[in-house]
């Protein structure tokens, strides 16, 4: 926040402090200030702003108006870190979804760009910042989970820029040819979400994040969606996708996997307890992992807050089919960290079905009864949509905007307050 002291302007009422909105941007021309900027105005005081960003204002006849120009709003910023093949573009899609909008490539731009703009979030692929392309990483002898492979100097300054509302030339990362492509407009949205293999693994970018995500996928669930994804979508063979992941584990595990000691909330994906030797790892064993203590966050529970529950809600309200569907709520330590665990064993058989779940849950974040049902049967086609992946994807999606408003909520009422004080 900026606190700019100018001519006291003849429209505006000079006998008490005000809040002016203009409609449009040359109303505000003459001042410099941006058409998303609030402005107080008080009269007969002056503000002056301590180290910590607080406005004080003080008696002081003789002072001019004073504006104390406030931002509208910053971007929000959400880091959500996987191995490459662990779902993060189906969550991406639900987590838009709930935002608002279809997620999108940029109109008019590069075909093979891997950015999603919608309504209100922008997602930006951490691909984009890979230092070296496919041919420079097999000359050196690298892969793409490498820290050398990637340029996180620029990634630090641009999410930095755009998280003070500052567009930027983002670098394309083509997964197509491998190369990289020329780069491409990137403007502040509401919220920027930066998805990919080190979001939190640059302390300086860790540090910008407002929320942060891990998907932690088990190796035997990771191995069946990789190749789903890469031979369906991207016409690689068997042999040559077993040998990228062995290439990758060292990698992963060096410099991948340790970041979920960071993430606010990690979803963990198992293979089901219910089925004893199960090796088609069709059901699944979902866990979603919520740290304590994160502003604006607070974890959901199943019934009872901070008691171990177990629940098996298979009868009259909720039809399955074998093996069935177990819950488990408790409290747990984390790297350290308190944290709230909530987890789902099985899957639906009818998602119209699975407000009965809803109604038991706490702390999701809903705008009205049944949101997440709706959520779920408005994507019943995406990957997971039957199991837990899909149910906590989407409950992620409603806490992190409750997160949003709540950010908002606080930044505006704050200099409002200090211009009344």
């Amino acid at each position: 926040m900026a606190v700019c002291t100018v001519p006291a302007a003849q429209s505006l009422n000079p006998t008490s402090s005000s809040i002016a909105t203009p409609s449009k941007a040359t109303q505000l021309g003459s001042f410099g200030f941006r058409q998303n900027q609030v402005l107080f105005c008080t009269y007969g005081n002056r503000a002056t702003m301590t180290k910590r960003g607080e406005v004080i204002i003080q008696n002081h006849p003789s002072s001019p108006c004073v504006f104390i120009c406030s931002a509208a709003r910053d971007t929000l910023v959400v880091g959500l870190a996987a191995d490459s093949g662990c779902g993060k573009s189906t969550f991406m899609r639900r987590l838009t979804s709930v935002f608002g909008g279809a997620a999108q490539p940029p109109k008019g731009g590069n075909p093979d760009s891997n950015t999603l703009i919608s309504d209100t979030t922008t997602v930006v692929c951490l691909d984009d910042y890979h230092a070296l392309d496919r041919i420079g990483r097999k000359e050196k002898g690298v892969t793409a989970l490498d820290p050398r492979a990637n340029d996180f100097d620029l990634m630090y300054k641009q999410v930095k820029a755009l998280k003070e509302g500052k567009a930027v030339e983002k670098p394309i990362y083509n997964h197509i040819t491998g190369l990289l492509d020329p780069p491409e407009l990137i403007v502040p949205p509401k919220i920027l979400v930066i998805e990919g293999l080190h979001p939190m693994f640059d302390p300086r970018v860790r540090d910008l994040l407002d929320f942060s995500i891990y998907l932690d996928i088990s190796n035997d669930v990771k191995f069946a969606w990789k190749i789903q994804r890469d031979m369906a979508e991207r016409g690689q063979s068997l042999e040559s996708i077993k040998a990228s992941i062995e290439a990758r584990k060292p990698d992963f595990d060096a410099y991948i996997d340790p970041q979920k000691q960071y993430a606010d909330a990690v979803i963990q994906v198992l293979p089901t307890q219910l089925i004893p030797d199960d090796n088609e790892g069709k059901v699944l064993r979902v866990r979603l992992i919520m740290k304590e203590g994160v502003e604006y966050f607070k974890p959901v529970y199943l019934f009872d807050e901070g008691s171990t529950i177990s629940w098996v809600p298979c009868g009259r309200k909720l039809t399955c089919s074998y093996p069935g569907i177990n819950f488990f709520y408790s409290r747990d330590t984390y790297f350290g960290h308190e944290v709230s665990v909530l987890e789902m064993d099985g899957q639906f058989d009818r998602l119209d079905e699975l407000i009965y779940v809803e109604s038991h849950l706490n702390n999701i974040s809903t705008k009205f009864y049944g949101e997440i049902t709706q959520q779920m049967l408005q994507h019943c086609d995406f990957p997971g949509s039957n199991n837990g992946t899909g149910l906590f994807q989407t409950i992620i999606g409603l806490k992190i905007r409750d997160l949003l408003e709540q950010t908002v909520a606080t930044k505006t009422c704050a200099p409002l307050e200090a211009a009344k004080a």
